[in-house]
């Protein structure tokens, strides 16, 4: 992973285990989060949770969630099966926001509808949306316009002016470079920040200053 962050002259990244995001996070949890953090300070760790009644989800609550200090976690709630808007849930969401962290929901996973709906049930909770696709420029034009604290992955969107049309209606700030590797083209969405058609703070804004502004933290 560093060989390919070096590869395309990629400073810093968010990861995500595969074993927590394509598995059941509570059987991950043992391996993956009760080791030493990276060793690598490039790497950033983004735990998955799972919001769940008492024994049927991980953490088994919010404070040992904190106690690994994450800058954002992400959530899955249709491959993990689980109420995005039921009542354990919007506790760990609303407690999420009142703490400062962020969530980050998979477009492609759940869908735009859902992160919009839970952008609105708790707008105070900065949000990170992964993988929206270009085809979504309008909706994701109205949902940033009326949900101040929810960013957009530019990885997916891979029309031909389609970050900078974003960019121009909502502003840089509300977009976060991302590849979404190794599940996504990671070159693709590198060629296509070196060749914004922006000015130079807006792709210094993309490309680090909106990952900033999400979590307060470096990657």
């Amino acid at each position: 992973m560093i060989d390919d962050l070096d590869r395309l002259g990629i400073a810093s990244a968010a990861v995500t285990p595969s074993w927590m995001l394509i598995g059941d996070p509570r059987s991950a949890a043992e391996y993956e989060l009760e080791r030493s953090p990276f060793e690598d300070e490039r790497l950033v760790r983004v735990p998955v949770i799972l919001p769940g009644a008492a024994g049927s989800g991980w953490p088994d609550s919010i404070d040992a969630l904190y106690r690994l200090n994450p800058k954002i976690v992400r959530a899955c709630p249709e491959r993990h099966r689980f109420d995005a808007h039921g009542s354990v849930a919007m506790t760990w969401w609303n407690d999420l926001a009142d703490r400062g962290i962020a969530l980050a929901l998979d477009a492609s996973e759940c869908g735009l509808p859902l992160v919009a709906s839970v952008a609105d049930a708790v707008p105070n909770l900065k949000m990170l949306m992964l993988t929206p696709g270009y085809r979504e420029l309008r909706r994701l034009a109205e949902l940033l316009t009326v949900a101040p604290e929810v960013f957009v992955e530019t990885g997916t969107i891979v029309s031909a002016g389609g970050v900078e049309w974003l960019a121009r209606a909502v502003g840089a700030q509300r977009l976060v470079f991302g590849t979404g590797a190794p599940i996504w083209d990671d070159a693709g969405p590198r060629f296509q920040l070196d060749h914004l058609d922006l000015k130079n703070e807006d792709v210094e804004m993309i490309a680090h200053g909106s990952w900033d502004r999400l979590t307060g933290g470096t990657a």
